[in-house]
């Protein structure tokens, strides 16, 4: 997987959790200060891999992690009509 990949499917994750966290707000007390946030998708598991290296840099490092797991987002795909004017 390519680092552009990693990072587009890690966009992809993050816009799902801002979702949920706007949903549910009290979430966001739950996060340590200057916690890192590590998404683990449950369905990628090359995304996995890449994203816990991120989870164990931190954790020797010192640095608070919040680890969230969750599905990768399903792309929504809008019906678009085109008129000619």
């Amino acid at each position: 997987m390519t680092k552009d990949e990693i990072m587009k499917k890690n966009l992809d994750l993050h816009s799902e959790w801002m979702k949920y966290a706007f949903e549910n707000p009290d979430v966001l007390d739950k996060i340590p200060k200057g916690a890192v946030l590590v998404i683990l998708p449950e369905d990628d598991r090359e995304l996995y891999e890449e994203n816990y290296k991120i989870l164990e840099e931190n954790k020797k490092r010192g640095i608070p992690v919040f680890v969230v797991t969750m599905k990768m987002p399903k792309p929504q795909i809008s019906n678009i009509e085109i008129i000619a004017a």
